[in-house]
């Protein structure tokens, strides 16, 4: 995996949680609205601050922990 630059941990931003850029948006956050059905034109126009390539990073940092992390989960 490339090294992700714009994914930031910082114990005094957000509570540690992974951030864009020590901004105070998470890495779940940015998920969470695209899996609500957001496109990233949507995000990036209600967040101006942030650029496409910080979307991107997101989901590279997601995909990367999701990999790393087993989670049960139960259905029904």
């Amino acid at each position: 995996m490339k090294k992700l630059t714009r994914i930031t941990l910082n114990p005094e931003v957000m509570g540690g949680k992974p951030c864009i850029r020590g901004l105070r948006v998470t890495v779940g956050m940015v998920v969470g609205l695209l899996a609500s059905g957001h496109s990233i034109d949507d995000i990036l126009k209600a967040y101006p601050y942030l650029e496409r390539e910080d979307i991107y990073e997101a989901l590279s940092y997601a995909a990367w922990r999701a990999d790393e992390i087993e989670v049960s989960v139960t259905v029904g």
